[in-house]
Order: structure tokens, then C-alpha cells, then sequence
């Protein structure tokens, strides 16, 4: 078992807050999820999470005109330079204060970010290496209020600022003679966005009261002058000076609101020519986004009750008013073409691509309200299907990252989920009383199975066939068992003494584990009436049980933080893990106690087997998700989830600067208005006041699943469901290595056409582009004979090639041959080795399966676009047939007139 499992991708999360971006080529978008960012292929339909994150939630993005560099900027200031081409951190820099916006200058040269009431503008880092990448130009002054938003000109040489004082202001990028700096007023709320038109100095200002002004300026970009010699002397002086100093503070620019008439005298001026209002009379809707396509004249603005308006400038028409939500619109963008519309939801986590033309969704993603609490992988590992406490079951696609269905049937929280063993029936268990099947075929509820007195189901499980169905009562404390076929309930099994915490049956036999509050673990018979089989007593309240994949062990993890393995024939324990010092748990804000003392009280709350059954995944109320080896009891490796200081209790200790003399900073409430503000949490709150005004979600891991492909494992988290895969490029892992085994032999053994020995080499050094010469170097038609050749013990090694190389390879019917001939070669000797090499064999029909998903779908489409063709082809036939005999009737009509005349 290798432990090179590395971040790969983060779903059920599509946008936290932030502004969106679109890519250069307007067919990706970036999308800032908590403190991670997330780009959005839209022409291939794929979604990738970058592997990089910030200490904080991310609250602005901005992307360098050439497309390959962002700036990502947290909410405590700090900001990562990244290349979006290397998909790398190149740069960490820190503003010491929360940013509100970030923008690069069309020509890619310069920066401005805005923080407090000042802009500053930084030199972009360019394309050679450079000792510091974010070096300071200018700071600009002006604004008496927090800065809002920026754009900047066309040619760069301007930009303006949106300020929370009502005002806006036109700075040069350069010292202009005749523009420093214009301050803007006419609104009497807050500037959400500024525009400037296209080629000109003329500028649009909106304003969260949902008014727009059209301000028009006498000068045109190519009437801006440049500044005197004397005065660029001076200035050029100024920056001597400051080479010398170990840090170049930048030139200052102060901006007046109300300059003196000679300071005024032959400089640019604005005036304002219209002013338009969003709201109607009576309606009060704050605006809170807007975004401006120059090309197109397209201004698109999102108000707080979920609706846009799309209109027409300078003009103001009206093109289209339409609602996507209830929530409040918190960024909009809109691609280089201006053709869709990016708008994204922070109250719901709601991503949607607007295509307005044509008034149809390019993407429509959401992630699940509340936190997910369950996941389960389908028997191929292409699909995850997530139960959350929003009573939502979602659907994921593990290639493209998407979510395809989402069923809504359950009125309260989904606490567990599970596959049957088909793939094509999804069954969940709710605190609503139900537990529901759901058609992957039809995408529809075709079972819903109750119980005789309403129950909340804690806990969910089915058995190998998929004609058993099972949940546990967190009230009633017993489990009831109904049938797939019928849908009727068989029997209700009692005993337990507390509230069913888990259920898991056999994969092998039709044997069901219950594990209880009442310290016990109880196995029950099904196909011997139900009778209590075995009763594993344990020291502390029990909360999960699972059997490994071979059926042969149980592991159960108790409230003392002890995980036990049990041989379950004999009622033995063979094995226990001390994990509660693995979890480290870290303190929350308001906790009285340190984190190693409430770590006592903390356990395992999630258990999964590794699919060949040698190692077991643990998680719980921790950032830590711990990976332990079975037969040694030893923890391999533990997997930090998160580092997004943003979450509660990520931190062991107490930071000391927001300690005080009355207590933490985080007791008192900055929104709470007159009242004393001290926010005081309820005794037994585990998710937290959610109407306290600063909440903050605490970092858990409620759920662990390994892929049955055993190339990666899933967790759902606070941060979402973020999934780990097998990073075969980190480590060098040869099998059964000798000294004559190298690259250059093995490439003469293959010059000789001795296929079988290259690739048995091959297979020993582990090289996998190596695997993929040789293997591609064999003619398809000597393919038999060389997998007739080849050791079992290499025969596995193969499939697992076949099935990694069938993800990226596009010799799609070369692979097929090689798979087929394995199979049907050694196909018999495969079966006695069922459970070892079932993971390598599910990984290939994944492959496989996938490949003919996607030639299915094209082969129905040409079908159909060739019979399309024919049947307008047998169209124009019969019409150019009817047209010649009508021809022939009108001859023959002319030709017997003609002879009646002559006679």
C-alpha cells in the first residue's frame, strides 16, 4: 500500500465569495472557494480545484490580462502570487490590512488594489525573475471612506476608484498635466462599481441604491498631456533618493474633494449628463454587483433579492429583468465576448453561467446549504453520491467535478447514504422518518420505505445483493429491515438499549453489524430469523462499526477514542488503536479549555477500509484525517484536510493578540448595535449560533470513503467533499529490481523483439511512460502471444497499466485488445485471486466504461445526423421527381396541342 495520496479535487462546493473571472479566451472561469480557488472549463465540461490555499477565506481575485498569472488576496490581507500555467505559488506577499478589490491594467503592466480609503499601485511582475515581485508605484489618496471597486482605462493610462463615502475618483496611472486626480459625487449611497466607456475617459458610477450616472469628460484618452520636464526632473530626483532607502515607499498622490480654481484651471474635466434609478417607486432593492461589457454596451447589475437586470448604455434600455435566486447576487462577470454572464449566490453557494441571447444555462451548479454529512462511492468509483442537513442527495461526476442530479424528496437532514451493489440505485436515510431509493436511470424516488411509528434514522445500510435494506433508529433504538423488491418492512430488530449509531452488513456474508450507545456491537443473522448472532461488549459508547472488503474483520471505533478489531466468527478482538492523541484537536475561540485537555473527551467519529483492506482511514471532529496500517496498528501518515484559519478550532493554541484583559476578542459581537454585545453560546450547541452575526463553521470530518478502485479516497469536510487520489509521478517504486534491469537495456530487448522480456523489465523498473513505450511498441496482432507469455504475477501489473493508461491514451482499440486478451487468457487463474485483484479490475471497468459512455453518446449523434442527412436527401429526391413528371405531363399537354392544331 503507497501513501502518496495528494489533494486533487474539491466538490459539493462550487463558490463561497469573492469575484468571479473569466479566462482570457472566455471558455473558463475562476471561482474562489473558501480558501481555495476553483476554474471552470466550460467548453469541456470539467472543473479542477487548484492544489494551493491561503491562511484565510479568499476575497478577491485578479487575473493578469495574458491569462497565466492571479493574485489571490485573503481576508486578512495576505495575498499569493500564482501561476495559473504551473498551477504553483510563485510569490507570498502581505498588506497588512483586508483588501477590498484587485486589478490589473490592460496592458498588464501595473496593479491597483484597494485597501481603507487609499489605492495603491504596484509594477506587475513581468516575465524575468525578479528579486521582489510586488514592488510599489504610487499610493493614492482621496477617498475619505473605505475604497470599493476599480476599473481602469483601455490604453492604462487612468484608472477610477469607488469609494463607501459616495464619491468616485479618476487617478492617472502617470503624472498627467492636465489629470491628477477628479473626484466624482452625485449618489447618496454607497459605489458598488465604476466602468469606464471604451477608448474614453467617460465614466458610469453605480451605487448601491440602485442609481447609475453617465458622466461625460471634455478630454479624450489621447488629449491627456504629458507632465513638464522640470517637474518629471523632480520626480525622477525623488526616486534616486528613494533607491537608497532598503525599502521604496512609492510616490504619494493626495487627492482634494474640493480643489482651489487655480488648481483646476486647464485640467480634464467631468460633468454629468444623465442619472437613471433601477428601483421603482416603492420598491427598495439594494444593488449589489454590477459588471460592463465595453464592446457590447452591456451592463449587467444583481440586486439582494436574487434578481439581475440586463440594459442597453448609455441609453438605459431594458433588455431583460430576470430572478435566478432568492438570495443575494454577490459577484458578476462577463466574458471577453460578452456573450455569458457569470453570476455567483453566497447564501446558497451558487454558480450559474448565463448565455442571455439566447436565455439558457451554460453551467448551473450548487453545492449542498448546509454541511454534507455523508458520501458514498458507486461500485465503479465514477460516481459520489453526498447527503447533507439541507435534505439534499447530489450526484458527482468524479471526472468532470460536476454534480448531474439532485433529488429534493427528503424534508429534513440526510444522515446517511450508500449504493447498491448495481450502481444504479442510490438509497437514502433522513431524521424525516423515510428512507428513500432513487432510480440513476430515471432520476426519480421509485421507494420510500417508513417505519410503523415515525423514526429518525441515524444510520443506513444494504446488503451485497441489494435486496435487503436496513436503518437504525436514533429514538426508538431499534432497526427495521424492509425489502427492495416489495418495498414492505420484514421485521424490526430490538435489543439495542441506546440510539443505533452504525450499521454495516458483510460483503461476503448476509451478516448485519449494529454498533449502539449502549457499549455493545450486535451481529445479526439475516437469513436466520433474524436472531442476534454475537454480542461484542466494549469499554465506551460505541459510534461506528465496518467490515474490511473480505469480510473477515470488524473494526470499531469507540467513545474513548479507541478503534478494535474483532474476528467476528469467533467474538475475538485481535487488535485496538489508542487514536485519541492522532486527532489533535485544536481550540475553538470561546472554548474555557485548552485543546489537549478537551482532546480527552474527542474520538473517531468515521471509520473506512482501504479497498485492498490492509490500512483503515479515520477521521473525526479534526482537521487530521489519520490513515493507520491494520496488521501493525501503527499510524502511516495523517492527511491535513484544511489550513483555512477562517474555521473554528483550527489552532491549538489561542492567538495572545486578540486576547484582552475582559477576555478573547471573539466574545463580542461587532454588528450587535446597542446591546452589550457579548455573545454568550448556548450549552450543547455542536454546529454553533447560526444567528450570531460573526459565525464561523468548526473544521470536522463527517465522512470517509475509499474508492473501490483504490486510487483514491473521499472526505466530506466543513470546507466540502474534498477527494485525495494516488500520485503515482511522486515516488519511485520499482518491483523486484535487479542490476541488469535499465532504461537503454530495456529498449535493446525491444529492438530484438523480444516483447514479453521488455515488458516483464519494464514492469520491474516501474516507469510508466517507460511501460507505455514498450507496451505500444508490440503489434496489435502479436498481442496473444506475448499476454500468453507473460507470469500471473505480471498479469496484474499489466491490468493496472491498461486501466491508468485508458484515462489519457487515445489508442483507445489497442488498449481494448491487450484488456480482452488478458482476460480471456488468464481469466480463470484471475478468479481464485478475486479479492485481491478486485480494485485493479473495477479501476479497468471504470476506464472502460467511461470511454464507452462518451463513443455511445458520439456514435447516437453521427446515427442521427446520418439518418437526418438521408431523409432530407430522400426529401429532395421526391421532389425533384414530382418536378420532372410534372415537366414530363406539361410536354406531353403542349406536344397533343401542337398536334390538334396542325390537324
Amino acid at each position: 500500500m503507497k501513501f502518496a495520496y495528494r489533494f486533487s479535487g474539491l466538490l459539493g462546493t462550487v463558490y463561497r465569495r469573492g469575484n468571479l473571472s473569466f479566462t482570457r479566451d472566455g471558455s473558463g472561469l475562476v471561482s474562489p472557494v473558501g480558501n481555495r480557488i476553483s476554474l471552470f472549463d466550460l467548453k469541456n465540461n470539467k472543473c479542477e480545484t487548484l492544489p494551493l490555499a491561503t491562511r484565510h477565506n479568499i476575497v478577491c481575485v485578479g487575473l493578469s490580462p495574458d491569462g497565466s498569472l492571479a493574485i489571490l488576496v485573503d481576508e486578512e490581507g495576505a495575498a499569493l502570487l500564482v501561476s495559473l500555467v504551473g498551477k504553483s505559488v510563485i510569490h507570498h506577499f502581505h498588506f497588512h490590512k483586508p483588501v477590498h478589490s484587485v486589478s490589473f491594467s490592460p496592458d498588464g503592466k501595473k496593479f491597483v488594489i484597494t485597501k481603507d480609503n487609499v489605492a495603491l499601485m504596484y509594477h506587475a511582475p513581468g516575465k524575468k525573475r525578479e528579486f521582489n515581485a510586488f514592488v510599489l508605484d504610487k499610493t493614492y489618496y482621496g477617498p475619505y471612506d473605505e475604497t470599493t471597486c476599480i476599473d481602469w482605462t483601455d490604453d492604462s493610462k487612468c484608472f477610477a476608484v469607488g469609494s463607501k463615502d459616495m464619491s468616485t475618483w479618476v487617478f492617472g496611472a502617470e503624472r498627467w498635466a492636465n489629470l491628477i486626480y477628479y473626484s466624482l459625487g452625485g449618489h447618496k449611497d454607497v459605489i458598488v462599481a465604476c466602468f469606464f466607456e471604451e477608448n474614453s475617459l467617460d465614466l458610469y458610477t453605480v451605487s448601491q441604491d440602485g442609481a447609475l450616472c453617465v458622466w461625460q469628460c471634455d478630454t479624450e484618452l489621447d488629449g491627456l498631456k504629458p507632465m513638464p520636464p522640470k517637474e518629471a526632473r523632480k520626480k525622477n530626483k525623488i526616486k534616486e533618493d528613494e533607491e537608497f532607502l532598503e525599502e521604496s515607499k512609492g510616490e504619494e498622490i493626495h487627492g482634494k474633494a474640493h480643489p482651489n480654481e487655480q488648481e483646476i484651471r486647464e485640467k480634464v474635466k467631468y460633468s454629468r449628463i444623465a442619472k437613471y434609478f433601477f428601483n421603482k417607486e416603492g420598491d427598495f432593492n439594494n444593488l449589489t454587483s454590477a459588471a460592463y461589457h465595453k464592446k457590447t454596451h452591456l451592463l449587467v447589475t444583481g440586486f439582494a433579492s436574487g434578481v439581475f437586470h440586463l440594459h442597453e448604455l448609455p441609453d438605459f434600455n431594458l433588455i431583460h429583468s430576470l430572478s435566478i435566486s432568492d438570495q443575494r447576487i454577490a459577484s458578476i462577470s462577463i466574458n471577453c465576448t460578452g456573450d455569458w454572464i457569470a453570476f455567483g449566490c453566497s447564501g446558497l453557494g451558487q454558480l450559474l453561467v448565463w448565455e442571455w441571447q439566447s436565455e439558457s444555462y451554460v453551467l448551473k451548479q450548487q453545492g449542498h446549504f448546509n454541511s454534507m454529512v455523508s458520501l458514498a462511492y458507486s461500485p465503479d468509483g465514477q460516481y459520489i453520491v453526498t447527503g447533507g442537513e439541507d435534505g439534499k442527495v447530489k450526484v458527482w461526476n468524479t471526472s468532470s467535478s460536476f454534480c448531474f442530479v439532485t433529488f429534493t424528496d427528503h424534508t429534513s437532514g440526510v444522515t446517511a447514504v450508500t449504493f447498491t451493489s448495481s450502481g444504479y440505485v442510490i438509497l437514502s436515510a433522513s431524521l424525516d422518518g423515510t428512507v428513500r431509493a432513487f432510480d440513476l436511470h430515471r432520476y426519480r424516488n421509485f421507494r420510500t420505505f417508513t417505519s410503523p411509528r415515525p423514526s429518525q434514522f441515524s444510520c443506513l445500510a444494504v446488503d451485497s445483493s441489494g435486496e435487503i435494506v436496513s436503518a437504525g433508529s436514533q429514538d426508538s433504538f431499534e432497526i427495521y429491515i424492509w425489502s427492495m423488491q416489495s418495498g414492505r418492512l420484514l421485521d424490526v430488530l430490538a435489543g439495542h438499549e441506546g440510539p443505533i449509531s452504525s450499521l454495516s452488513f458483510n460483503p461476503v456474508k448476509c451478516v448485519l453489524a449494529s454498533a449502539s450507545w449502549d457499549k455493545t456491537v450486535k451481529l445479526w443473522d439475516m437469513l436466520d430469523s433474524w436472531r442476534t448472532k454475537e454480542t461484542l461488549m466494549l469499554n465506551s459508547d460505541v459510534l461506528v462499526v465496518v467490515f474490511r472488503p473480505d469480510g473477515k474483520e470488524l473494526a470499531v471505533a469507540s467513545l474513548n477514542g479507541q478503534i478494535t478489531f474483532w474476528d467476528h466468527e469467533n467474538a475475538v478482538q485481535v487488535g485496538s488503536i489508542e487514536g485519541r492523541h492522532d486527532l489533535q484537536m485544536g481550540r475553538k475561540e470561546l472554548d474555557k479549555i485548552t485543546a489537549k485537555q478537551s482532546a480527552k473527551g474527542k474520538s473517531f467519529t468515521t471509520l473506512c477500509y482501504s479497498a485492498d483492506g490492509q490500512s483503515i482511514l479515520a477521521g473525526g471532529l479534526s482537521k487530521f484525517v489519520c490513515i493507520y496500517n491494520v496488521k501493525e496498528q501503527i499510524l502511516m501518515k495523517k492527511f491535513e484536510i484544511s489550513c483555512n484559519l477562517s474555521l473554528d478550532a483550527m489552532e491549538e493554541y489561542l492567538d495572545r493578540r486578540k486576547m484582552t484583559e475582559f477576555g478573547s476578542m471573539a466574545l463580542i459581537d461587532e454588528g450587535a448595535g446597542d446591546e452589550d454585545g457579548v455573545a454568550i453560546p448556548l450549552p450543547g450547541v455542536k454546529r454553533g449560533d447560526m444567528s450570531y452575526r460573526r459565525f464561523k463553521p468548526e473544521i470536522r470530518v463527517t465522512c470517509l470513503r475509499f474508492s473501490p478502485t483504490g486510487r483514491s479516497w473521499a472526505a466530506t469536510t466543513t470546507e466540502g467533499l474534498l477527494i485525495y487520489s494516488l500520485d503515482s509521478g511522486l515516488i519511485f517504486d520499482p518491483f523486484e529490481l535487479d542490476i541488469d534491469v535499465t532504461p537503454s537495456n530495456i529498449r535493446k530487448t525491444l529492438h530484438q523483439k523480444e516483447y514479453a522480456m521488455a515488458i516483464i523489465m519494464a514492469l520491474k523498473l516501474n516507469e510508466k511512460k517507460l511501460i507505455q513505450e514498450v507496451i505500444e511498441a508490440v503489434p496489435s496482432d502479436e498481442v496473444e502471444v506475448v499476454c500468453s507469455s507473460l507470469p500471473d504475477l505480471y498479469v496484474e501489473k499489466v491490468l493496472e497499466f491498461l486501466a491508468s493508461a485508458f484515462e489519457i491514451s487515445c489508442h483507445l482499440e489497442f488498449y481494448l485488445i491487450w484488456a480482452h486478451k488478458l482476460l480471456m487468457l488468464h481469466g480463470q487463474k484471475l478468479k481464485t485471486r478475486s479479492q485481491k485483484l478486485l480494485p485493479v479490475i473495477q479501476f479497468l471497468q471504470k476506464s472502460i466504461q467511461r470511454h464507452f459512455e462518451d463513443v455511445s453518446k458520439l456514435c447516437e449523434w453521427n446515427i442521427y445526423n446520418i439518418k437526418y442527412a438521408l431523409a432530407i436527401s430522400q426529401q429532395r429526391g421526391m421532389k425533384r421527381l414530382a418536378e420532372t413528371s410534372v415537366d414530363e405531363e406539361e410536354s406531353e399537354s403542349d406536344n397533343s396541342l401542337h398536334l390538334y392544331d396542325n390537324c
